[in-house]
């Protein structure tokens, strides 16, 4: 089923992804595997992976061929988890004529603290952990780069916030969890024609998104906490 997030962007949801469609490019700030950091892309992309696979491939190529083989024409901005499509949770704002909309999957296995000794121990080695907190963050207002990189600041202090409310450790330093070791994010601006230059906690903007991932991801991982 196919759900209208704001007038260009549009949601599937799916046991095995999270798939937003634009209906033209949108300007993504991300640190996904798939064409992350800032780019214009068509397409968003949270894909289910297995906790182990036996697979040799490159995460990127994993994502490239899997929007192949979904039919999606243009540029992809993809993340992966391995946390059930259940645990996700949407929530939205409109406030001055502004949508704010943020989509979250949550795993909670390999749960890390800021600082804490991390298992690889190579500068240029990457994570094989799963358990990922996946944060995906839609306006329809239009961002500039500078406010796209404080509402990740805002993003991931809010993520922080909801861990320290339900009390998540991490194993290494048994101390609060910040996170979990393969976190992902992405900051999608709108079309406008409203333009948003700050996002920060001083700012109403701020409020609304913090307070709203907050509460989105308090829910997401207390469904994965009952399970």
């Amino acid at each position: 089923m196919t759900t209208a997030l704001t007038r260009y962007a549009s949601l599937q949801h799916t046991d095995n992804h999270i798939h937003i469609e634009f209906s033209q490019p949108h300007s993504i700030l991300s640190s996904a595997v798939l064409n992350g950091g800032l780019v214009d892309a068509q397409h968003l992309l949270n894909m289910k992976v297995p906790k182990q696979s036996s697979v040799d491939e490159l995460p990127a190529s994993t994502l490239t061929n899997y929007c192949t083989a979904e039919g999606w024409q243009g540029k992809a901005v993809g993340m992966m988890t391995a946390a059930s499509m259940k645990s996700f949770r949407m929530a939205k704002v409109t406030e001055q004529g502004i949508d704010i909309i943020v989509l979250v999957t949550s795993g909670l296995s390999n749960a890390r603290r800021t600082g804490d000794l991390a298992e690889c121990r190579s500068m240029t080695s990457d994570p094989t952990d799963v358990g990922t907190i996946n944060i995906i963050v839609l306006t329809s207002a239009q961002l500039t780069a500078s406010a796209s990189v404080e509402a990740i600041l805002v993003i991931t202090e809010a993520k922080a916030a909801a861990l320290q409310e339900a009390n998540i450790l991490s194993p290494i330093s048994n101390k609060i969890a910040t996170g979990t070791g393969t976190d992902s994010v992405a900051v999608i601006s709108g079309q406008g024609p409203e333009v948003v230059h700050y996002c920060g906690k001083h700012v109403l903007f701020g409020e609304l998104l913090g307070r709203l991932v907050m509460d989105t991801v308090a829910s997401s991982i207390a469904w994965e906490l009952k399970r």
